[in-house]
């Protein structure tokens, strides 16, 4: 790799509470130029992690969605062979049809080899992958280059990225795939920490309010036979509708009057359950 690498330490971000056992795993993943997997049920940040270390640090951010029919080279290059197609046919492209490289396009992990400066690479769900894609991408970003056959060239990366995997664990990832990367599992707040985040967006919230919602909050998700439950943005965008809401008395919250409950609660059957369970007077 060619370019020198710029020193980073990260200590967290305006809208991202960060204890210190994280902040301390992604600091020697960075110094260590090690992949840092994340686990944790969704809603725990851990996306968001990967957006706060790129505001931090004034790095790039660089996405790479994964989903379960994605091919590897879908991540590194596209050739566009449509276009060249078509363009050799009309004849009426600025571009030379013989000249296969015109018509490359970089991939998620493509782009971020190729930037000018060091980005944050973030691949969203990687348990959606098959083994063979998790193995052979992980192969790629150890050796920091990858083989464009098509014009027999190889892209190297001009700076290695910050790279954080996450992972709902919804299926199990190969041993190989765990030995080459650090490991954090990204556990849902106890109150206190989920306070520290409420603050944080919400800065001079009602100290009732605060304490109604979360107290409320954690009761609605200790209910039994739910499907999804209720995460961190789905609180905050709770605080927010509640807070919108002139007529609403934060009070209310206490004796299991609790609107808005289509904010929490994203499928049909974990609703109707709940509002049964209110209405019978049975969670608070």
């Amino acid at each position: 790799m060619s370019g020198k690498r710029e020193s980073a330490h990260f200590t967290g971000a305006t809208r991202y509470v960060l204890d210190d056992e994280l902040a301390s795993i992604i600091n020697i993943s960075m110094a260590l130029e090690m992949p840092l997997l994340l686990k944790g049920e969704p809603g725990t940040g851990k996306t968001m992690l990967a957006h706060a270390i790129a505001e931090s640090l004034k790095m790039p951010l660089v996405v790479l969605n994964v989903k379960s029919s994605m091919k590897l080279v879908d991540a590194l290059y596209q050739y566009d062979t449509l276009t060249r197609l078509n363009d050799s046919r009309f004849g009426d492209s600025s571009r030379n049809v013989s000249n296969i490289e015109d018509y490359i396009r970089m991939g998620k992990i493509g782009q971020a080899f190729t930037a000018d400066r060091r980005t944050v690479l973030l691949i969203d769900e990687i348990d959606k992958a098959d083994t063979d894609f998790q193995d052979d991408m992980l192969d790629v970003l150890d050796q920091m280059e990858f083989d464009i056959i098509e014009i027999d060239k190889t892209i190297k990366a001009r700076t290695r990225p910050v790279i954080i995997i996450t992972s709902n664990a919804k299926k199990d990832l190969s041993d190989p795939f765990l030995g080459r990367c650090n490991f954090h599992h990204i556990a849902f707040p106890e109150p206190k920490m989920m306070r520290n985040i409420i603050a944080v967006h919400f800065p001079n919230l009602d100290a009732e309010l605060m304490e109604n919602s979360v107290t409320a909050f954690y009761r609605l998700r200790e209910m039994e036979g739910i499907e999804k439950k209720p995460a961190t943005r789905e609180l905050l965008n709770w605080v927010r509708a509640l807070t919108a809401d002139p007529d609403f008395k934060p009070k209310k919250l206490a004796t299991g009057d609790i609107p808005y409950l289509g904010v929490l609660f994203k499928k049909s059957q974990d609703l109707q359950r709940t509002n049964e369970l209110l209405r019978r007077r049975r969670l608070f």
